[in-house]
């Protein structure tokens, strides 16, 4: 295991986080316990949460297992979010002081913890003002009830809003961005990436895998059956079966992915977990698991050096697909020039 910054911070994470989303879902909490002991035990020290996994059932279980394991605590930087429906009620979502009032103090209950060492806005909220929101993350700060805040799943031009606003105010600023990230969806090096390095903000990607497609279980024109997510949903979010199996991109990337694993004698899932975990801003991939197993071949990532030459092949054959502008070849060239000048 590797360590670096939490983005712009001086709290030091491993580069592999552990997701939870699956606790009280798809992993009883037996389980759960069991992955959170393997994954610390292998050098693991951040964990990955949100109020709305499992309606909350995630953070109790991570709370559970922080007061069993007397002095843990202090070893874990722990992250959760909130901004989804906790409820019916108008304010019951949001980014609103009024909303993440109760929502910080219900996840505080929920984990057992005084301080929550990053807080995460889970999505953009349209109505909230921007103001609001960041003015609520500095006071957080400042009583001592989060150490950090970042952002999941916002675009660039929202990044480097929140950044700016924060600091024409004087406020404290983001350190993370969470968004979905991976060989298959690639998209955010359009903006995001590029606003994250001008900001310093250190990328937490989720979805790494790009729900279960990278680890090379789902066969060409061959619909997925059993325990496996689209096994048992294949419809199921933005992994859905059809779209990707009927785009030939998904199946070159596989198997480039499969071609250098063979070569290395390791799975698909640690090659597609290597070549995210250098790319630029990375601070920390999220790693999902169901079983012990699962997190075990996925954590023998970080043991895996890829050559120049395999990062390059991962790279071209999953570059994303774009019009002509404003991310086309020629486009790309305008932002760009040559130091010595010149045509």
């Amino acid at each position: 295991m590797q360590y670096r910054t939490l983005g712009n911070s001086g709290a030091v994470v491993s580069n592999y986080a552990l997701g939870t989303m699956t606790f009280g879902a798809e992993a009883t909490e037996e389980t759960s316990h069991a992955i959170l002991d393997d994954y610390v035990a292998a050098g693991g020290n951040f964990i990955d949460t949100a109020d709305v996994y499992s309606a909350g059932v995630s953070e109790e279980i991570i709370g559970r297992w922080l007061s069993d394991r007397p002095g843990q605590r202090d070893q874990v930087v722990l992250a959760t979010k909130g901004r989804f429906p906790m409820g019916q009620a108008p304010n019951d979502v949001g980014t609103s002081r009024r909303h993440l009032t109760k929502a910080l103090d219900d996840s505080l209950r929920r984990l057992g913890v005084e301080q929550i060492d990053l807080y995460q806005m889970h999505a953009w909220d349209p109505i909230t003002p921007l103001e609001e929101t960041l003015r609520f993350l500095h006071d957080s700060v400042s009583s001592g009830k989060i150490a950090y805040y970042g952002f999941s799943n916002f675009l660039g031009w929202q990044v480097t809003k929140a950044v700016h606003l924060a600091k024409a105010h004087g406020w404290s600023a983001p350190v993370t961005l969470q968004p979905q990230y991976s060989l298959l969806v690639r998209e955010i090096e359009w903006e995001v990436v590029p606003a994250s390095l001008d900001a310093g903000v250190g990328l937490l990607p989720w979805s790494p895998l790009g729900g279960g497609w990278l680890s090379g279980k789902y066969k060409r024109d061959e619909p997925p059956v059993g325990a496996t997510r689209l096994g048992e949903n294949p419809t199921r979010g933005m992994e859905a079966w059809q779209a990707r199996n009927d785009d030939p991109r998904t199946w070159d990337i596989i198997e480039a992915v499969e071609k250098i694993a063979a070569d290395h004698g390791v799975s698909a899932s640690q090659v597609a977990l290597a070549w995210l975990a250098d790319r630029p801003a990375v601070t920390s991939v999220i790693l999902g698991a169901r079983s012990v197993e699962q997190l075990a071949d996925n954590l023998a990532a970080a043991d895996l050096e890829l050559s120049p030459g395999e990062t390059e092949l991962l790279t071209q054959v999953s570059q994303p697909r774009a019009g002509v502008y404003p991310y086309g070849p020629m486009a790309i060239q305008q932002r760009s020039r040559k130091i010595e000048g010149g045509r």
